[in-house]
């Protein structure tokens, strides 16, 4: 406990939190350690993890306890003290469990990875761990591609982690009770729908780097690993009693997931096609969650997630519900996800009803031209309109998202970008004074384009970084007006990001001798250089514009080939052409274009509820 006496927030390590689970270590037949490699406060606000501690606490004799990656001053006091990386719960060192789950939801926290697995006494190389060590299996959004981190897992759950999890559980506790053979266990894992063993695999590659083939070496292994899917998503277990921080969280409100997967198919966003079919629960699910949770919290306001909350059919039925069902006691609803041309004046009232909130929409690109290119599907004027009805409901705070270095973009799309934050500003004094709120406050970000595995943009450049840098600095002077923010995103971060998001094994070697270097919490500003990064690639030989601003063919075999997020690649690469012709492509649900899931998302039992 001394050690908490030298770190600057001791209350990310105690545990003990309420509704936190705890377990007679002497009926636990499988101890599983639910990690998160960024800190405490981010790695609480996961919806993922949320989920899972209570689906995993759910079976009996097994127990998930949580580990979120320390910062750095607490890793230097573990370091200096000798002592391991230890659960929340049952203080356990991550050596001891059984599974060591890890989330991972952001390249850029590759190198908290190593540094959990160090620092909980793990051998970083799976090749290296016996039957003694904890089978480390990873999962997220980055399993759509893990092929830079596959020599330090021993497994990854690729898709939706609730059904599969419970099954490579039960998997566990058979094996460890017949007496534990991690080859035999890694054998039959891989017999599970959803389950990449990456040792059963090997890569061949071509004199110029490319990748010849991904060859299976392992008998009796899938040539072609398919992603999971949930079978019954409005059935499927959600967060009844999340556990309570002690501290500020990034998120700290009741988040309720309301529908997964999106219709709209933008052309960059790789969760609009990993997370297909388009699938919702039913409002009344949705309003007893709440209650559930809200009783169990106290929080103060409630978050209706998804990738784009205005197309869960049943949204206003559900706003309206909650408003009214919680408004005496002083709990307001959001939706941190919201399309501009989804977004209803009457809707917005709601939402403002027990306290005033910004708004956020994301136009993504400034220019009509560009929005056809990236499958935008909105036009200025509804960009405007909507705007206008968010003014006139009293909102006076506005964020706007928007992308830099998407393919074909000219210097003209940057400047329709400040155009628009002009047109929304003047839009907003054209109110009468009687109907807006305040004074305006326009915050505009700007990220850049990193072409990402299952997309129609996953074979684009991406701009080298003096390019965005010089595009950012361009928007930069372009936005010099008053009451307006802007931000960007660091052009030599997002490099990095495009050479993992589409990176092979080779990679591996240079990130471990970077995390040697010190390299650590990369996705933190004050922590990341790109330089330890560049030293670590050369070497190792290894060229990084070849994974991020090099175009790929459209025959070239993709690190990810084995790996099937259930999208035919012949649809992505029509997306792909359909963009440089300028042309749209309808949202699914009105008009289905055989991306490929149609075979899932027919089912009845995936149909919407209204259906």
């Amino acid at each position: 406990m001394s050690i908490l006496n030298h770190v600057e927030k001791p209350a990310r390590y105690v545990g003990g939190e309420l509704n936190s689970v705890i377990k007679d270590p002497e009926k636990v037949d499988v101890n599983f350690a639910l990690c998160f490699a960024d800190t405490y406060e981010v790695g609480m606000s996961h919806l993922g993890i949320n989920i899972l501690y209570e689906v995993i606490n759910a079976l009996p004799g097994v127990w998930a306890q949580r580990a979120f990656c320390p910062w750095p001053d607490m890793m230097a006091a573990l370091r200096a003290s000798g002592e391991p990386l230890r659960s929340l719960e049952g203080g356990m060192p991550l050596s001891e469990f059984d599974l060591v789950g890890i989330n991972l939801s952001y390249e850029m926290c590759y190198s908290n990875v190593l540094a959990m697995l160090d620092l909980g006494k793990l051998p970083l190389l799976a090749k290296k761990r016996e039957d003694k060590d904890p089978v480390v299996v990873g999962g997220g959004a980055c399993t759509v591609n893990p092929e830079p981190i596959a020599d330090f897992f021993d497994l990854f759950v690729l898709g939706e982690g609730e059904e599969v999890t419970r099954e490579l559980c039960i998997l566990f506790a058979r094996h460890k009770k017949e007496g534990f053979s991690r080859a035999a266990f890694l054998r039959d894992a891989a017999k599970l729908e959803g389950i990449y063993v990456p040792s059963f695999y090997a890569p061949a590659y071509h004199e110029d780097g490319t990748i010849r083939e991904i060859a299976v070496e392992q008998e009796g292994a899938p040539a072609i690993i398919r992603k999971r899917i949930v079978e019954n998503f409005d059935a499927e277990q959600t967060i009844k009693k999340p556990v309570l921080p002690y501290i500020n969280t990034v998120h700290d409100r009741c988040t309720l997931e309301i529908m997964r997967g999106c219709p709209r198919g933008c052309r960059f966003c790789q969760a609009g096609f990993a997370m297909r079919p388009v699938r919702e629960r039913r409002a009344e699910t949705v309003r007893e969650v709440a209650r559930n949770v809200i009783a169990a919290t106290g929080y103060d306001e409630i978050s209706l997630s998804s990738l784009s909350s205005g197309d869960y059919s049943q949204i206003d039925e559900l706003v309206n519900g909650l408003v009214a069902e919680f408004c005496d006691q002083r709990v307001s609803v959001s939706l941190p996800s919201l399309r501009i041309d989804s977004f209803e004046k009457d809707l917005a009232a709601g939402l403002q009803q027990v306290r005033k909130t910004g708004l956020t929409f994301a136009p993504e690109a400034g220019t009509q031209r560009l929005r056809d290119v990236i499958n935008k599907n909105i036009t200025q004027e509804e960009i405007l309109a909507t705007v206008v009805r968010a003014f006139e409901s009293g909102v006076s705070s506005v964020k706007l998202y928007f992308m830099i270095g998407l393919p074909t973009e000219t210097m003209e799309d940057l400047d329709g970008i400040a155009d628009m934050v002009k047109e929304i500003r003047s839009a907003f004094y054209r109110v009468p004074r009687e109907k807006r709120n305040g004074f305006l406050n326009i915050t505009v970000s700007a990220s850049c384009f990193v072409p990402k595995a299952c997309t129609p943009f996953m074979w684009e450049a991406q701009d080298t970084m003096e390019k965005l840098k010089q595009k950012q600095q361009y928007l930069r002077s372009k936005l010099k007006i008053k009451g307006v923010k802007f931000n960007y995103h660091d052009a030599s971060l997002s490099f990095l990001e495009a050479v993992l998001a589409r990176g092979d094994r080779r990679l591996a070697p240079a990130l471990l001798l970077a995390y040697q270097n010190g390299a650590v919490m990369d996705a933190w500003h004050e922590y990341f250089s790109l330089e330890r990064y560049l030293d670590a690639f050369r070497a190792c030989g290894i060229d990084p514009a070849f994974y991020a601003t090099r175009k790929r063919e459209a025959g070239e075999v993709m690190p990810f080939e084995h790996l099937d997020c259930r999208i035919d690649k012949a649809f992505l690469r029509r997306e792909r052409d359909k963009a440089y012709e300028g042309i749209t492509t309808q949202e699914c649900r009105k008009k289905c274009h055989a991306c490929g899931i149609q075979k899932y998302c027919g089912l009845a039992k995936n149909k919407r509820p209204t259906e």
